[in-house]
C-alpha cells in the first residue's frame, strides 16, 4: 500500500449525527448533511468522530450511520470511519464491520479512561492494523481520552504498512510538528484536528484537517485548503482567520455541542447532542447566534 497522501488530505468534516427529539438517528437529515458538505467541495466525509458523537452511539447505530453515508457519498470522496473503542478487541470488531461496509479509511482514537503506556498503545494499534486491510489514521486527543500518542510512538507505528496517518487534536502545534518531522521520509499523512491550525499544518508539510467547523462553514474551510494549494497564502489566511469568532464560542461548552447547535441555528434540523452532553448556557446561545448572524452578513456561512 502506498501514496496515502493522495488520499488522506484536504478538509474532511467530522460529520455531525442528526437526531430526532427522542434521540433516534434522523436518517433523512443525515443524508441532507452529507449532500450539503459534498456540494461545498469537501475532500472527505468522516462519520462517527467526536462531532458525530461516536462515543455515545450504539454499535447498531454506528452501522446505520456508516451505511447511510456510504449510500449518499457513492465514491465521490473518501469516507473515514471513527472506529476507536476502549478495548483492542472491540476496536477490531467495529473496524472490520466498517471495512465490510466499504469505508476507505479508519480513524482510530486512542483508548480512553484507563491510562495506557506508550508500549501498550503501540501494541494496540499494531494488533488492529494486522486485523484490517484498509488505511488507519491514528487519532490523538488527550484532553478527551487521557492518553497521549507520543511523537516517537507515531514514528514507530508509521513503519506499519497500513498505518497511514495521524490526526492531532492536542492543540499543541509542536506535537503535530513532531509528527510531521518524524514521518517526513515516509508516505504518511498528518492532519490537524484543531481547526485553528489547519493552515499552519499545511505550511509545515501536513496534509489538511479534520475540521469540525466545516459542519458550520463548509465552503470557508474548503477554501483554506484550496487557496493554499493554489499558492494564494494571503487568501488562505483570510479564510483561516474567518473562524476565530466562532471558535471563541467554544468556551461556552463542549465544541461538538457548540457545532451542532450552530448547524441547527442555520436552519438544519439536526437536533441536540445526546444527553447528558447537550446543554449550553443562555449566554452561550446568544453568543453563537450573534456570531452566525455576523458571519452570514459577511457571506462566510
Amino acid at each position: 500500500m502506498s501514496e496515502w497522501k493522495t488520499l488522506i488530505k484536504g478538509i474532511v468534516p467530522p460529520l455531525i449525527t442528526p437526531m430526532n427529539e427522542d434521540e433516534s438517528i434522523n436518517e433523512t437529515e443525515l443524508r441532507n448533511q452529507v449532500k450539503r458538505l459534498l456540494k461545498a467541495g469537501v475532500h472527505g466525509i468522516f462519520p462517527l468522530g467526536t462531532n458525530g458523537e461516536g462515543y455515545i452511539l450504539t454499535e447498531s447505530e454506528k452501522e446505520l450511520v456508516l451505511s447511510v453515508v456510504m449510500d449518499e457519498v457513492k465514491g465521490q470522496v473518501p469516507i473515514y470511519a471513527g472506529t476507536g473503542c476502549i478495548s483492542t478487541k472491540e476496536t477490531i470488531r467495529l473496524s472490520q464491520t466498517a471495512q465490510a461496509i466499504g469505508v476507505d479509511i479508519l480513524s482510530i482514537v486512542a483508548p480512553s479512561f484507563a491510562q495506557a503506556s506508550q508500549e501498550e498503545l503501540a501494541e494496540h494499534y499494531e494488533t488492529i492494523a494486522k486485523a484490517v486491510k484498509i488505511p488507519i489514521v491514528l487519532y490523538n486527543i488527550p484532553a478527551r481520552t487521557g492518553n497521549v500518542i507520543a511523537p516517537a510512538t507515531v514514528e514507530a507505528l508509521s513503519h506499519i504498512d497500513n498505518i497511514a496517518g495521524a490526526k492531532d487534536s492536542s492543540g499543541n502545534f509542536d506535537n503535530m510538528l513532531q509528527y510531521i518531522e518524524r514521518t517526513k521520509d515516509r508516505d504518511f499523512a498528518v492532519l490537524s484536528g484543531n481547526d485553528s491550525l489547519i493552515l499552519w499544518n499545511l505550511l509545515a508539510g501536513g496534509t489538511g484537517g479534520i475540521a469540525g467547523c466545516a459542519n458550520v462553514f463548509p465552503e470557508n474551510m474548503v477554501n483554506v485548503y484550496e487557496c493554499f494549494i493554489k499558492g494564494d497564502l494571503e487568501k488562505a489566511k483570510e479564510y483561516q482567520d474567518n473562524i476565530r469568532s466562532f471558535r471563541n464560542c467554544f468556551r461556552y461548552g463542549n465544541p461538538n455541542t457548540i457545532v451542532k447547535m450552530a448547524v441547527e441555528m442555520l436552519g438544519y434540523p439536526v437536533g441536540k447532542c445526546r444527553k447528558p452532553f447537550y446543554r449550553i448556557s443562555e449566554e452561550g446561545v446568544h453568543a453563537i447566534r450573534k456570531v452566525l448572524e455576523e458571519n452570514t452578513a459577511k457571506n462566510i456561512c
